[in-house]
């Protein structure tokens, strides 16, 4: 039996794969994403320029009738890009909903619940 083991390191530069971070926080924050992003033809169409996703999957996207549909694709197909992509994909959503980027920045989304469960209490003693 032979085992292959392959760092790629440095040698992929940005086209690296995502990391397991990156990926759970697309997977836990990808929850309260896929009811918030607004995944209008004009975003779509922006990522796939600058290369976030590729055209025939911003294509696809845009024939989606729900919003949850399309944005649980876009997750989907972000999680198979590399790690450039997905800062790509930080840097419009920043530009265009920028209230979404701490759900894609946050420590898998410990944050968000934070804010959360600080809220509620305040509420309840104001």
């Amino acid at each position: 039996m032979a085992v292959l083991c392959v760092d790629i390191g440095d040698n992929f530069g940005e086209n690296r794969p995502l990391d397991e971070g990156q990926i759970r926080k697309l997977s836990v924050n990808g929850i309260h994403l896929v009811d918030r992003i607004d995944s209008n033809p004009a975003f779509v169409t922006e990522l796939a320029n600058v290369g976030c996703i590729t055209w025939p999957q911003r294509q696809y996207i845009v024939d989606l009738v729900s919003s949850r549909d399309k944005n649980e694709k876009l997750l989907e197909f972000l999680t198979r890009r590399s790690a450039a992509d997905l800062q790509n994909f930080i840097k419009i959503i920043s530009k265009y909903q920028a209230h979404l980027v701490q759900f894609l920045v946050t420590n898998g989304g410990e944050i968000y619940i934070c804010e959360f469960m600080l809220a509620f209490v305040c509420d309840i003693f104001f």
